[in-house]
């Protein structure tokens, strides 16, 4: 479908692609991939014709349609959610406006005799029977479906698109391109933006898609699912595999150990073959052989290991001075936007050290409870920020608050407190950005390296307590793991918003679910939170939607023997939340005994017994809350 030859780019005074080639086929599901820099979105750019290459071509072939996602996109004001899809049908809308004035000239005609009332008939039958192939009666329907999939609700579909964040319009701008049906698509992280309800949805359409596709991602999971082949962009080359992520991941890892040996043994043989060429040429009666052996060693093909990306950001959260035990008290926290009601007197209790994630679908609240908290945004109700609390706030869309005009230099230099200044270069190659990197203006930056130093401006200042709001969103997949280990270790309070299950794996201890204006909380990390809902992943939580019905009926005194029975089933399912807890805890003591001295943990003879018997009290306690989660359900 697209061949690419000898691609070569230079931006900004650097090489990113230096004669490359690859060929996009029909069947071909790529998975584009690399560090953030490395070019992965100039070279979607290209393909999609938005660029042109320094040297090199592109041949696609005839009639071969290329729909293409950005990270940034620009709306045209004054049109609702509807009106903006339907333009992705831009020829059966012009075709309809060509039958709305013909409707007219016949309401209106009065000579049904005239040539020019026969020729609007004869027009009429060819619009309309081109308005049918084209799917004319249909694309309204279809329209709709998508943008439901996508999250839309029916009641959102006459809003202005103004009304919406970035991350919602971007939807929009995806429907859109699902809808015209491309023989390509190229999409630019097209998981940023939605929740985990819209991913699971653009999964299950996408492997259903007919035509070739090319996707950047930092999601390994998407990955997996959507693809078959992957492309890696490393040191200005590309490295193609025919296999999805992870099965990628391990043929480099063979492919690189088998180049490791390949390339000692040549060294061997070119040792062995350089002391013959030495020896030789002492003895005149040797000569001879001795410029053979040098013509053979000349024509040997030295073999090269593939590159690898060994740079990595250094990550860690210096602590402010120690705060009090409670680091915030909300109460009866509520918030609308217009008419709208997204929290409806909830409370919380944050305490110091506690590592929470925020997760839910989008539009029910987290991001708006993460502002309130750093009072940002308006509310109702109240607040109370604990005793020598120092909060670090990372927004959703903190990378787009930078100036575009400053240097890297400049931007840190605005935000580092007077004691952190003489630090900025430091941090600042921390983060990848050395050299004459710091001069480069933040305009030029990619979406991923703006994280980056979005992410270096928060440690310019000491903080405690870290709210941090989808702080994955454009980062590679190595620096999503380097952020993961940093706010493992950081020894303040956390609180997380994101829709990232590889990135909460291990991160949190507790979990809040938003849901229907309210929250809910749940003691352990996010494995735990799946299992107490019955699911095997986090894209189930936005699927699972049963509606309940609670009777009311009957005597005040039914009404009173429900009450104390519901009160009864919330006192044990706490405490049934709490041994879980503490029982999870001695297993994974059991467990970091075991990896960190296995021979004088396993010399107990009675250990696995132990171990076993904890695991299966373990399973009991979770049955047993299974229970009482669905008679509580049941009840409300």
């Amino acid at each position: 479908m697209i061949n690419a030859h000898n691609i070569s780019v230079n931006f900004g005074g650097e090489i990113l692609f230096d004669s490359i080639s690859f060929r996009l086929s029909a069947g071909d599901r790529i998975g584009l991939i690399g560090k953030n820099g490395a070019g992965k979105s100039t070279l979607l750019q290209l393909i999609a014709g938005k660029q042109k290459p320094a040297s090199g071509s592109f041949a696609k072939e005839k009639n071969c349609s290329i729909g293409y996602l950005p990270q940034d996109i620009d709306f045209e004001e004054g049109r609702t959610v509807l009106e903006e899809a339907y333009t992705a049908f831009d020829e059966i809308q012009a075709i309809e406006k060509q039958l709305e004035k013909i409707h007219q000239i016949i309401e209106t005609t009065k000579d049904f005799e005239a040539p020019l009332y026969l020729k609007v008939l004869d027009d009429l039958s060819t619009l309309t029977s081109q308005y049918e192939m084209l799917g004319g009666y249909l694309y309204q329907a279809k329209t709709e479906k998508v943008l439901k999939g996508l999250g839309f609700s029916s009641e959102q579909f006459n809003r202005q698109t103004t009304s919406f964040s970035g991350g919602w319009r971007m939807r929009i701008e995806l429907a859109k391109l699902l809808l015209k049906e491309h023989k390509i698509l190229l999409l630019d992280e097209p998981t940023n933006h939605l929740d985990i309800e819209a991913i699971i949805w653009l999964e299950d359409f996408l492997k259903k898609y007919a035509g070739a596709m090319m996707v950047v991602s930092h999601d390994k999971m998407f990955l997996n699912q959507v693809t078959n082949r992957t492309i890696e962009i490393v040191q200005q080359r590309l490295f193609d595999f025919k296999k999805p992520y992870t099965q990628y991941l391990e043929h480099r890892v063979l492919l690189k150990e088998q180049q490791l040996a390949a390339q000692k043994n040549q060294e061997k043989q070119i040792a062995h073959t350089e002391k013959l060429i030495e020896k030789f040429r002492a003895k005149a009666t040797k000569a001879s052989m001795a410029q053979s052996l040098i013509k053979k060693l000349d024509k040997i093909e030295r073999i090269e290991v593939d590159p690898e990306e060994n740079q990595v950001i250094k990550l860690s959260f210096p602590v402010a001075i120690q705060p009090g035990k409670i680091i915030l008290e909300a109460v009866d926290i509520s918030k609308k936007y217009d008419q709208h009601s997204v929290l409806n007197q909830i409370s919380l209790q944050v305490d110091r050290g506690e590592k929470i994630a925020f997760v839910g679908q989008n539009g029910q609240g987290k991001s708006t409870l993460a502002k309130i908290l750093v009072h940002e945004i308006e509310f109702e109700g109240h607040l109370k920020i604990g005793y020598n609390v120092k909060i670090g706030y990372f927004a959703q869309d903190q990378s787009t608050q930078l100036d575009p005009h400053l240097t890297l230099l400049e931007m840190l230099e605005k935000t580092a407190t007077p004691e952190n200044r003489s630090r900025i270069r430091d941090l600042l190659g921390a983060f990848l950005f050395q050299g004459d990197a710091v001069d480069k203006k933040v305009q030029v930056l990619s979406g991923g390296e703006r994280n980056r130093l979005a992410l270096c401006a928060l440690l310019t200042q000491p903080f405690n307590v870290l709210i941090m709001d989808e702080p994955t969103n454009h980062l590679d997949i190595a620096s999503k793991k380097i952020l993961k280990e940093a706010l493992i270790k950081f020894e303040g309070t956390l609180i997380l918003v994101s829709h990232d299950r590889d990135f909460l794996e291990g991160l949190c201890e507790k979990v809040i679910e938003f849901k229907d204006e309210k929250i809910k909380p749940y003691l352990g990390g996010i494995e735990d939170f799946l299992s107490y809902r019955e699911m095997d992943s986090l894209k189930q939580l936005d699927k699972k939607q049963k509606l309940k019905v609670l009777s009311k009926k009957g005597s005040g005194f039914q009404n009173y023997v429900l009450q104390k029975q519901d009160r009864s089933l919330q006192k044990k399912n706490a405490q049934l939340e709490k041994k879980i807890a503490s029982l999870e805890k001695k297993i994974k003591e059991l467990d970091v005994a075991l990896e960190v001295n296995y021979d004088e943990t396993v010399s107990d003879p009675n250990f696995f017994s132990h171990y076993k018997a904890k695991k299966e009290e373990l399973e009991s306690l979770i049955n047993e809350w299974e229970e009482v989660q669905s008679d509580l359900d049941e009840s409300q």
